[in-house]
């Protein structure tokens, strides 16, 4: 079968990541997707699960949390080092 070139964008950091995963598995860069490729065409699909992330509840609660605070700083303490943090929390109980 002919080869051709082909060209693709790729954040570089992904780039860098995913080559030194596909070298750890023996392949270079092109070798995994054209894996990829003949895995797609064989099951006539994208060959693994796209989905939004979902969170659970004490994610959503942790980032509603965070958002809080970011937005109203003054209302919570802040340390300058955990320790700090520690004594603070000891000497309320």
């Amino acid at each position: 079968m002919a080869k051709v070139a082909t060209n693709i964008n790729i954040d570089q950091t992904f780039k860098l990541a995913a080559q030194e995963l596909f070298n750890s598995l023996g392949m270079d860069l092109s070798t995994a997707v054209n894996l990829f490729i003949r895995q797609a065409v064989w099951e006539q699909k994208i060959p693994f699960e796209i989905k939004r992330n979902t969170v659970n509840e004490d994610t959503m609660q942790a980032l509603a949390e965070y958002y809080e605070w970011r937005n109203n700083p003054q209302d919570y303490k802040v340390y300058d080092s955990f320790d700090d943090m520690l004594e603070d929390i000891l000497n309320e109980v």
